[in-house]
């Protein structure tokens, strides 16, 4: 999740003061943003596993799976601009939206409604520094657009063929380094072409296609575990190494503190495949942990939606209880996931048949 506080540990912001022990928080951030970076690149694997080849025409398709998305996405990306405008209306403090929202600048702390209004007449652009972890849906949106056309060829392609693709795509995943240290401009791209030779490879469609061809493989656990986890521990490493690296430089760029972080790069893809094959392996037996998995699924997308209000209070929150810096980042995640969870259950409930607008 793009948060910075979870990243750097930066604590420039007005609602956390002089917080002790910083180097510490720095460290614990870097370390459990890297161990957490497969998450996105799993879930998109997960949809090529169980998406790929579609098997329905590109309308129903479309009308299906954007459909629970888009309208949550909007209701909640209105929510999130209009927060700030609402604790004004409520005669809140400036500083408790910087509670919820540790960098959301100037603008915000305003408590304006013109601001708020500018950052809803730019959903259609981009999401805005409230609703950040808005950036995914559109990603999502652009891959559920995607996956009938390139599900035409997967549907055809050899193994061969696919794994050629995933070569190609291989090859892309070290751009990022190679834009950074050799060069801004390679394979033909320049000030007019950003579609460098193998642009088509590139991106998170590489991952829905290596959910596709590892969800019928079959490896052993011992040998799931032997080379997988020298490969995530090489991939953190990497990961973990290089954002440290970065944040130690006088000065850097938003993109270079996420460089080592970029879910398209190959220590990220090292760390991913192996969590993607152990989970193959994982086995549930209890009906009543099926149940609560089955209500996760239904929940998960509307947690998501709901989740980004309780990270920083989480993480507040942990601080306040005195609760050991190595474990704030985790203990603040389960309870902001705990608490997303109940509110959908709620939502759900209450909302009854429309709640696919409202939590998908």
């Amino acid at each position: 999740m793009p948060h910075k506080l979870l990243h750097d540990g930066k604590t420039d912001s007005p609602c956390h003061g002089d917080v002790p022990e910083l180097e510490s928080i720095k460290f614990w951030g870097a370390a459990w943003g890297a161990v957490l970076r497969p998450c996105v690149p799993l879930f998109v694997m997960i949809t090529g596993a169980l998406l790929l080849p579609v098997r329905e025409d590109a309308g129903p398709f479309y009308r299906k799976r954007i459909g629970r998305v888009f309208w949550p996405f909007l209701i909640w990306s209105v929510i999130y601009n209009l927060f700030p405008w609402i604790t004004g209306f409520l005669g809140l403090s400036p500083d408790v939206i910087l509670t919820f929202f540790p960098y959301s600048g100037e603008d915000v702390t305003r408590q304006s409604l013109p601001v708020s209004l500018g950052y809803i007449a730019d959903i259609p652009l981009n999401f805005s520094i409230v609703d950040v972890h808005m950036w995914y849906i559109y990603l999502l949106i652009g891959l559920y657009l995607f996956m009938p056309v390139f599900s035409a060829w997967v549907e055809k392609a050899s193994e061969k063929a696919k794994l050629w693709f995933l070569a190609a795509w291989g090859i892309t995943l070290f751009v990022p380094y190679a834009r950074e240290y050799l060069s801004p401009y390679i394979w033909g791209a320049c000030s007019w072409n950003e579609f460098y030779m193998l642009y088509y490879f590139a991106g998170f469609n590489g991952y829905l296609l290596l959910g596709h061809c590892l969800r019928t493989r079959t490896v052993s656990l011992k040998k799931t575990l032997a080379w997988g986890i020298p490969s995530f521990m090489a991939g953190f490493a990497v990961t973990f190494a290089g954002f440290r690296h970065v944040t130690s430089l006088p000065e850097y760029t938003p993109e270079q503190l996420e460089l080592f972080f970029y879910y398209c790069s190959p220590n990220v893809v090292m760390m991913t495949v192996p969590v993607f094959m152990l989970c193959k392996h994982v086995k549930v037996r209890s009906a009543r942990i099926r149940a609560m998995l089955a209500n996760l699924t239904a929940c998960g997308f509307g947690i998501y939606m709901v989740h980004y209000f309780f990270t920083g209070p989480g993480v507040a929150l942990m601080r306040a209880a005195g609760v050991p810096v190595c474990l704030q980042i985790p203990a603040a995640a389960v309870a902001a996931f705990a608490v997303s969870w109940l509110i959908v259950l709620g939502i759900r409930k209450i909302t009854g048949k429309t709640s696919r607008y409202w939590v998908g």
